[in-house]
């Protein structure tokens, strides 16, 4: 079953009021389908970036289409977009951005405290992370 389908997505930056433009994606194409792992990998400025935010509705393409489970993305509410990011969506970054003002447990706790788990699912859930990563 499909999960993601990306149809002719391309996404053209403009800059100085138009005069100039930087073609970032041209024509991507390509369909994941549910329980594949896929990686995505390129030199520096060649649209990883670009093609992660318009596939996390923080951008919008140029011209194409983005389908989640069927549904396109360019079509969500605000709230249903923040709704697939906060609860089906997750990203690896290179720096941990962590906020450190909170302890290790406190950055596992917050988006499940952004989705209004129940404290029981919280401990549960991160007592399972922490060993998993090895970081009691």
């Amino acid at each position: 079953m499909k999960s993601v389908e990306v149809k002719n997505l391309k996404k053209v930056y403009e800059a100085n009021r138009g005069k100039n433009q930087y073609l970032a994606l041209r024509d991507v194409s390509f369909t994941v389908n549910r329980g594949d792992y896929v990686a995505i990998m390129g030199e520096s400025g060649s649209g990883k970036t670009t093609l992660l935010n318009i596939l996390a509705g923080l951008d919008n393409s140029t011209s194409g289409s983005v389908f989640i489970n069927g549904k396109e993305i360019s079509k969500m509410a605000d709230s249903e977009l923040a709704k697939y990011r906060s609860q089906s969506l997750g990203f690896i970054f290179q720096d941990f951005n962590l906020l450190d003002i909170l302890t290790v447990r406190d950055n596992i706790y917050l988006p499940l405290v952004l989705n209004k788990q129940k404290k029981s699912i919280m401990k549960e859930k991160t007592a399972g992370l922490v060993k998993k990563l090895g970081i009691e």
